[in-house]
């Protein structure tokens, strides 16, 4: 016995019980595009105005070559932010951004081999990092909704 899940009666755009295709569903989507995108275009330029802070602290962690790493950190972020924000191949970036995402979480935000002083904070990062990557996927299974570039490509 399957059972369906439906929002009450009473939830913005049920009216037609398709929740999926409601114009609120839509509207949140793009807010929740433009608030992640953002995100990681805000991190993006603080990468490029801070390059060779950037690259230090990516070769504090030891990894190779840190001036390709930062260059790649900040075209994944500034790309992909602008592909949420646009809503253009939606899916991938989001993708690309929740694996991204949980890469930094375990280079960067290693919680766990830190003084206790960094403790904390890094214990913040890394949970905020793994929050963001499931927010990413769940971008990835629902799409961009109606008001984006995906759909308007897929109209046509």
């Amino acid at each position: 016995m399957q059972t369906t899940l439906r929002p009450p009666a009473s939830f913005p755009g049920t009216t037609q019980g398709n929740l999926m295709q409601s114009s609120f569903q839509n509207q949140t989507a793009l807010v929740g595009r433009i608030l992640l995108g953002v995100f990681f275009i805000m991190s993006g330029f603080e990468k490029i105005t801070g390059f060779q802070g950037t690259v230090g602290y990516i070769a504090s962690v030891g990894l190779p070559l840190p001036q390709v790493g930062a260059a790649l950190a900040i075209l994944v972020e500034l790309g992909g932010g602008l592909l949420l924000v646009f809503g253009l191949y939606t899916r991938w970036a989001a993708f690309a951004l929740a694996a991204f995402t949980l890469a930094a979480a375990a280079l960067f935000h290693g919680y766990w081999a830190v003084p206790e002083a960094a403790k904390f904070g890094q214990y913040l990062n890394f949970w905020k990092n793994v929050t963001i990557a499931g927010g990413m996927l769940v971008l990835a299974a629902f799409g961009p909704g109606s008001i984006s570039l995906d759909a308007r490509r897929n109209a046509a």
